[in-house]
C-alpha cells in the first residue's frame, strides 16, 4: 500500500486548459430553490438562522430529508413536483443533528449531544417518516458525522468523529477521546441497538494514529465501508458484516503549481504548494473496487481537488489544480480563501444516470458543484452547476434525472442569502449556466475575474467591455466580452495602472468607451478609506492618463455611496460626461439622488436630481447609467435579496428633458418612465433566489440590452454571476 504519494499529475492540469463547455446532449439546469427558513413553523421567528447540511432523498425520490443543525431539527421537503418543492415541516429534536438517511420508512439521525470537545456523546435517532414521530434512540458513546446504509439494506455506519477542539493548543492532535466506526443491524430501517459493533480505527495512521477522527462513510455493492479519516490524512476500507479493517493506506500528498496562493485582491495563478497532504472529506465508490474523495483538508492539508483510489490505495486519478481552474473559469474562485484551501471541495456524490456513470464535486468556498462523467480512467468535465453559499451535502435521484443540494451557510443575521436547497434536472438541451465564462491564458491558467460592476458597449453589435470593483483593489480590471457567443466569453483582461503598476485607490463602478481606444471610469470614493470620488480616463493599455476630483461643492456632502455609472452625451467641445450617484448625499432631499454631469472641455459641473422608488426595507439606489438614442437608461435597485428583493428596474429619462443646473442652486428634479421591471428575469434566469447587486446594464451598437450581476468576489456570496440578454430596446420602447 502506498504511504505517501506526493503527485502531481500534468494530464488534469492540461485537460483544465483546453476544456470547453460540454456539447453533450442530456445536461442538468436547475429548476427550483427552496429557502430553508421556509420550513419554520408559525411559532419560530423567520428570522432565526437555519441550516441544510447533509441532504437525503426517501426511497421513491419523493421527499427530501435534511440536518439542521443551528435549529437542531431534521427538516422535510416535498418533491412530488421538482419544480415546486413544498414545505414538509420538521422535527425538533434534543442535540445537533449531523447526518441524515432515509430507509424503509424510517428517517436515522445522527445527533450529537456533547457538553463539550472534550466529553463528546451523541446518538442515533429514528424518526418515523409518515408520522414524524421520534421512536427510539442508541446510544452511540460520541459525537457522530457521517452515515450510510448498505445497498441490499443490513447494515447501517456511522463515523464516530469526537472532532478536535481548534482552540486547544492551535489545533494540534492528538485530542483523546479518539474517534471509531459503528455498525448496525438493520431491519427494514430499524436499526437494533444491540447489534451496535464498534470497530476501532487507533494505530493505523501515520498522523496521530491514537486519535483517529472518522470523517464520511460510504458503502459499495460488496458490503464494505470506505471510511475517510480526514485529520489524519487516511482511509480506511471496513468489511461491515465482520467490522474486521480489511485494508488501510494514507491518502498521501499533492504538489500544486500554477494556483493562487495569495489573499490578496488580485487572481494570480502563478503559485506552488508542495507536499500537500489530501486530507479527505466526502467518499463515494464508483464501483466495488474504485472510490473518489475530495481532498478539502481541515488540518494542515486540503490539495484543493479529488481523487480517485483503488480499494488498494493505489492513485488511479487525481484533478491537481484542473477542478480549481474549471471553478475560476466560470467566476467561482475565492480569492479570501487562497492563502488556505481555495475553493475547498468537500461534498461528493456519484450515481449512473441512463448510460453515465456521474460524480459530482461541490466547492464549499467556490459554491458550485462540478460534474464529470465517469470514464473508468480520467474523468471527464460536463459542467458547472451554480449553488447556494457553502453547498455540502448532494444527493442524486437518477430515478427521476434529479440532483439536489444543501448548501449549509445561513446569513440572515447580516442580511443577506438564507440557507437553501437546490433542485436540478438533467434532461436534452444546453447548460443555463455559467451565463459568462473566460478564456484561459498563455500557459493553460485562468484569466481570472470576479465582481462585475459595470458593463459598457463597444464599437460592434456584442462587443462589451466590463469592470471589477474594490474586491480586487490589487488588480482593478477592465474585461472585454464577446457577447455573440453562449455563454458571453471574456477574451481579454487589462488591468488598470498609474505608473505602469496596478492602481490603488480604485472602486471602479462605471465605465464607458472614449472613443479613442481607451475608456471613462467612475470611482466611487470611501473617505474613510481615502478613495477618492473621481472620474477617471485611461488609454487602451489600463494607464490612467487624467483624474478629475469632485469640486468642494460636492465634497462637502460627500458620503461613501458615489458614483455607480457613467456614459457620455454629446461630442467635440460639447461632450458630456453623466455619472449617477447611487444614493442620497447630504445635501439631498430624501428620496432623490444626484446624476451629475461634467464637460471635460469647459471643466464645467452641473446636476440633476432623480426620484428614487421607495422602499419597505434597506435602501434603494441607483447602480448604472448609459445613453442611448435620446435616453438615459437607470438601473435602479433595493439591496434586498431573496424574497425581499422588491426593486431591479430600468427607467429612461429623455435626453430633451435634462436639463442639469450649476452646483451650489436648486438643481431641477427630472422625471422618470419605467423601461423594465427585471425581478422576473433574475428569477427565471437559473431558477435561483434573486441576487441584490445587478450593476451592470447596457445597450450595444444593435440596440440589444444586457444586464449583468455582481458576484462579490464570492465573499458571502453564492457567487453566480447573472449575465441577462433582455433583447433588443426598441422592442421595450
Amino acid at each position: 500500500m502506498p504511504r505517501h504519494s506526493a503527485l502531481f499529475v500534468l494530464t488534469a492540469a492540461l485537460a483544465a486548459s483546453v476544456s470547453l463547455p460540454a456539447h453533450a446532449d442530456m445536461m442538468f439546469n436547475r429548476v427550483a430553490s427552496f429557502a430553508v427558513a421556509g420550513n419554520l413553523p408559525a411559532d419560530i421567528e423567520k428570522t432565526t438562522p437555519t441550516s441544510s447540511e447533509i441532504i437525503t432523498a426517501t426511497e421513491d425520490g419523493m421527499t427530501l430529508v435534511y440536518s439542521d443543525s443551528p435549529l437542531g431539527a431534521v427538516g422535510f421537503i416535498d418533491l412530488a413536483d421538482p419544480k415546486a418543492p413544498k414545505a414538509g415541516g420538521i422535527v425538533k429534536i434534543d442535540g445537533e443533528p449531523t447526518s441524515v438517511v432515509a430507509i424503509g420508512g424510517k428517517v436515522l439521525a445522527g445527533v450529537n449531544t456533547s457538553e463539550s470537545k472534550a466529553n463528546p456523546s451523541g446518538n442515533l435517532t429514528v424518526i418515523d417518516l409518515a408520522s414524524k414521530a421520534i421512536e427510539s434512540t442508541c446510544d452511540l458513546g460520541g459525537q457522530p458525522d457521517s452515515l450510510a446504509f448498505s445497498k441490499d439494506g443490513k447494515f447501517l455506519a456511522i463515523a464516530v468523529e469526537n472532532e478536535r477542539d481548534e482552540d486547544l493548543n492551535d489545533g494540534d492532535i492528538p485530542q483523546l477521546p479518539a474517534g471509531d466506526l459503528k455498525i448496525f443491524t438493520l431491519a427494514e430501517g430499524q436499526p437494533d441497538c444491540a447489534t451496535m459493533k464498534t470497530v476501532n480505527l487507533a494505530g493505523i495512521a501515520e498522523v496521530a494514529a491514537e486519535d483517529p477522527e472518522p470523517e464520511f462513510v460510504a458503502f459499495n455493492e460488496a458490503g464494505e465501508i470506505a471510511v475517510t479519516l480526514q485529520e489524519n490524512n487516511h482511509i480506511a476500507i471496513v468489511n461491515a458484516e465482520t467490522g474486521a479493517v480489511v485494508t488501510h493506506f494514507s491518502a498521501g500528498s499533492v504538489t500544486l503549481d500554477k494556483i493562487d496562493t495569495k489573499k490578496n485582491g488580485a487572481l494570480s495563478f502563478d503559485g506552488k504548494m508542495e507536499n500537500v497532504a489530501r486530507e479527505p472529506d466526502a467518499v463515494k465508490w464508483l464501483d466495488n473496487d474504485r472510490l473518489v474523495v475530495a481532498n478539502e483538508g481541515d488540518y494542515k492539508g486540503g490539495s484543493r481537488g479529488f481523487t480517485i483510489f483503488s480499494k488498494k490505495g493505489e492513485v488511479l486519478y487525481e484533478s491537481g489544480p484542473s477542478f480549481e481552474y474549471e471553478v475560476a473559469n466560470a467566476g467561482h474562485y475565492p480569492d479570501a480563501r487562497s492563502n488556505k484551501k481555495g475553493v475547498e471541495p468537500e461534498g461528493l456524490e456519484a450515481g449512473t444516470f441512463g448510460d453515465d456513470r456521474l460524480i459530482f464535486v461541490a466547492s464549499e468556498r467556490g459554491s458550485v458543484v462540478g460534474v464529470y462523467k465517469d470514464t473508468g480512467a480520467e474523468p471527464r468535465f460536463v459542467q458547472i452547476l451554480p449553488s447556494g453559499i457553502g453547498p455540502e451535502g448532494l444527493v442524486a435521484i437518477p430515478s427521476r434525472n434529479l440532483l439536489v443540494t444543501a448548501n449549509e451557510a445561513d446569513l440572515v443575521e447580516d442580511g443577506l442569502a438564507r440557507s437553501h436547497v437546490m433542485v436540478y434536472e438533467r434532461s436534452e438541451g444546453p447548460a443555463t449556466y455559467p451565463m459568462i465564462t473566460a478564456k484561459l491564458t498563455a500557459d493553460g491558467t485562468p484569466l481570472g475575474w470576479g465582481a462585475l460592476s459595470a458593463l459598457a458597449a463597444g464599437d460592434a453589435a456584442g462587443k462589451l467591455f466590463a469592470a471589477s470593483d474594490s474586491f480586487y483593489a490589487n488588480a482593478p480590471s477592465i474585461f472585454e466580452i464577446d457577447a455573440t457567443q453562449t455563454p458571453a466569453l471574456i477574451t481579454g483582461k487589462t488591468i488598470v495602472t498609474r505608473g505602469g503598476h496596478p492602481a490603488q485607490k480604485l472602486d471602479i463602478e462605471g465605465l464607458v468607451a472614449d472613443g479613442e481606444g481607451g475608456f471613462w471610469l467612475a470611482n466611487e470614493g470611501d473617505p474613510a478609506k481615502l478613495v477618492p470620488h473621481a472620474i477617471l480616463r485611461v488609454d487602451g493599455k489600463g494607464e490612467i492618463k487624467q483624474e478629475i476630483g469632485f469640486p468642494m461643492e460636492l465634497l462637502a456632502h460627500q458620503t461613501r455611496f458615489g458614483l455607480e455609472g457613467i456614459t457620455t452625451i454629446g461630442e467635440g467641445d460639447e461632450l458630456t460626461l453623466v455619472m449617477a450617484v447611487q444614493r442620497e448625499w447630504a445635501d439631498d432631499p430624501k428620496g432623490q439622488v444626484k446624476l451629475l454631469a461634467y464637460k471635460p472641455k469647459a471643466k464645467e459641473w452641473s446636476a440633476v436630481r432623480y426620484p428614487l422608488e421607495a422602499t419597505e426595507a434597506g435602501w434603494m439606489g441607483l447602480s448604472e447609467i448609459t445613453a442611448h438614442d435620446g435616453k438615459l437608461y437607470i438601473l435602479e435597485r433595493d439591496n434586498q435579496i431573496g424574497d425581499l428583493a422588491k426593486v431591479k428596474r430600468v427607467y429612461s429619462v429623455a435626453l430633451d428633458a435634462f436639463k442639469p443646473a450649476k452646483l451650489g442652486g436648486d438643481l431641477p428634479l427630472v422625471e422618470k418612465t419605467l423601461v423594465r421591471d427585471i425581478i422576473g428575469d433574475l428569477k427565471s434566469a437559473t431558477n435561483g433566489y434573486v441576487v441584490d447587486k445587478v450593476e451592470g446594464f447596457t445597450i450595444d451598437k444593435n440596440g440589444d440590452i444586457f444586464v449583468a450581476t455582481d458576484n462579490d468576489g464570492v465573499d458571502d456570496s453564492s457567487g453566480e454571476t447573472l449575465f441577462l440578454r433582455l433583447g433588443n430596446i426598441s422592442a421595450v420602447n
